[in-house]
């Protein structure tokens, strides 16, 4: 299986800026799509931004200009620097990762068990 394991979430004023790591463990064969996804309370769960093996990167309309995502592929690793944040920011931010445990199987869908980022007005 394959295990996601979130950190860099927390409180930060608007205009402020935080960093999210995500790294992939397990019995990892590939990993070629790793995103990033939030839930605010009340609301349904949104891409934020994602990011194949090859580079390709999608972003949400409402962050763009703003977030970053980069991957360290060598270490199945996916980080999210968010700059100028906004209070709409707040919510739980959820690491994913499609991958596979071995060159025959299926690719899978993963998740983190979230970090949550505050941004105070």
């Amino acid at each position: 299986q394959v295990q996601l394991v979130e950190s860099g979430g927390g409180l930060v004023q608007a205009g402020g800026s935080l960093r999210l790591s995500c790294a992939a463990s397990g019995s990892i064969f590939s990993i070629n799509y790793m995103g990033w996804y939030r839930q605010a309370p009340g609301k349904q769960r949104e891409l934020v931004a994602t990011s194949t093996r090859g580079g390709n990167i999608n972003y949400a309309d409402s962050v763009k200009g703003r977030f970053t995502i980069s991957r360290d592929n060598a270490k199945n690793t996916v980080y999210l620097q968010m700059n100028s944040l906004k209070p709409e920011d707040t919510a739980v931010y959820y690491c994913n990762a499609v991958a596979k445990l071995s060159m025959i199987s299926v690719p899978n869908a993963y998740w983190g068990q979230g970090t949550q980022v505050t941004v105070s007005s």
